[in-house]
Formats: C-alpha cells, sequence, structure tokens
C-alpha cells in the first residue's frame, strides 16, 4: 500500500487489534517518525492516533459528507466542541463589531455561546448542515460555516477574532469551504452576503472566488442603520470549464 497517497484523504483504517479508525489521514515519513516517536518505519495519522504501516490490516479511501475536518495551509477546519463556547465568547462575543452589520451575535453571552455550540453539535447529524470551527495550533480564531441547503443552493458565512484579521485566514477558509461543498458535496451555488459598508468582508468573499450578482439599496437594518446589501455567489464549474447555469 502507497500511504503517501492517503495524504489529506477521508479513509477509515482497521489495524491488526481489529480497531478502526475513521478521518482525514495525514502521512508520517519514516525519518520524522523515528526523529519524534522513535518509530522505524512510515505510518499515518488520523487526528492525534497514529497507526504504523505494520499495524494496518486495511486502508480504503471513504466518501464523506457534512462537516467534516479540512485543512488548509495554515490551519484546520474542524467540528465544534463543548469547550469552544468559552473561547468563542471571549473572543469573539464580547467584540462589539461582531454584530455591527449583522445585527447577530451567538456568543454575545456565556450562556448563548454554550447553546450555539450545543446546537451545533447536534446539527452534525444533518449532512446539510456545515459548521467549522478555524483552528490554528489548538487556538480558536474565528467560524465558519453553511446554512439553509435547498434546490442545490446553500449560504456561506464566517467570523475571525480581532488580531487574527487581516492576515488572510478568512479567505483561506472560505476558499477551501467553497471547493468543498461544490466539489465534494455537489452543491451548485454557493451564495454570501456583506453590508456595502463592510469592505474587509467584501473583499474576502472576493478573494476567495465569490462574484457580486446584485445590491438591494437600503437591505439592511442594523441597530437603527441601514445599509445596502451586496449579494455574491460562487458557482461550481462543470467539465466544460464553465459554471454551472440554473
Amino acid at each position: 500500500m502507497d500511504l503517501l497517497k492517503c495524504e489529506g484523504k477521508h479513509v477509515r483504517i482497521t489495524d491488526i487489534y481489529g480497531e478502526t479508525f475513521t478521518g482525514m489521514a495525514s502521512y508520517g515519513m519514516r525519518e520524522f517518525l523515528m526523529h519524534e516517536y522513535g518509530g522505524d518505519e512510515e505510518g499515518v495519522f488520523i487526528e492525534d492516533v497514529l497507526i504504523y504501516r505494520s499495524q494496518i490490516a486495511s486502508i480504503e479511501e471513504i466518501e464523506v459528507h457534512g462537516t467534516v475536518e479540512l485543512w488548509t495551509e495554515r490551519m484546520v477546519l474542524r467540528r465544534y466542541r463543548p469547550e469552544d463556547a468559552e473561547p468563542l465568547y471571549r473572543r469573539l462575543g464580547k467584540d462589539p463589531a461582531m454584530a455591527q452589520y449583522s445585527g447577530w451575535n451567538p456568543y454575545a453571552t456565556l450562556e448563548m455561546a454554550e447553546d450555539t455550540v450545543r446546537r451545533f453539535i447536534d446539527g452534525y447529524k444533518d449532512a446539510h448542515v456545515y459548521s467549522w470551527v478555524m483552528d490554528v495550533d489548538d487556538v480558536v480564531i474565528g467560524t465558519i460555516g453553511a446554512y439553509d441547503h435547498q434546490d442545490g443552493r446553500i449560504e456561506v458565512g464566517f467570523s475571525v477574532v480581532p488580531g487574527w484579521q487581516g492576515r488572510g485566514y478568512a479567505t483561506e477558509a472560505l476558499r477551501k469551504v467553497l471547493e468543498y461543498l461544490t466539489e465534494n458535496e455537489g452543491i451548485s451555488c454557493v451564495t454570501a452576503w456583506c453590508a456595502a459598508d463592510n469592505a474587509a468582508s467584501g473583499r474576502v468573499l472576493e478573494k476567495a472566488g465569490m462574484k457580486m450578482v446584485c445590491a438591494e439599496k437600503d437591505g439592511l437594518a442594523v441597530g437603527g442603520r441601514t445599509y445596502d446589501k451586496r449579494i455574491y455567489e460562487y458557482r461550481r464549474e462543470t467539465r466544460s470549464g464553465h459554471p454551472d447555469v440554473l
């Protein structure tokens, strides 16, 4: 078996002891594992579990759907955990800018953050609900998700913790999510919106490959103010190289 070909793929491994491990594979070369773990052969990580080549009875690539773990160059997009509520409240919920252009802050109090995280976790039973935490070296730096799947369309949204903004993380995460939703999940069109005054979010959407398709005059009313609402789309390319047309 060529373990290197498993890198970044979702696999199911059964080891020689009868245990089964399912998840995204990360390849470990012999030299690295020897230096870090004292092993004398290559292996595969599934999350934080290392399975050496000699321990693998079978390995197969599997098709997965819903909120699966995704990796970018600098972060992992993973499922919410109960312990994420406190840092989300502290780093996002207490930030006044969180609701400036949306009027929505699901982490405004610790209790709200705990309830929001619990609802996201419960939602993982639905294969068409997608909710990720942006995790950089075990630090929660933001969230990204896609909701309201209907008729081949879904809406995406994201938030990034102050101090981590303006460093390309939102664009990096959004590109990966757009790729996953269209190529793996077969969703034809991903939509998003932002206030016209929210230039930073608009730049993220455009850099990730989304196109503005229309603007609604005074389409957003938040905190006694109105904003023009910009609507963006990202469409899956067909084999001809052209976007799907619905």
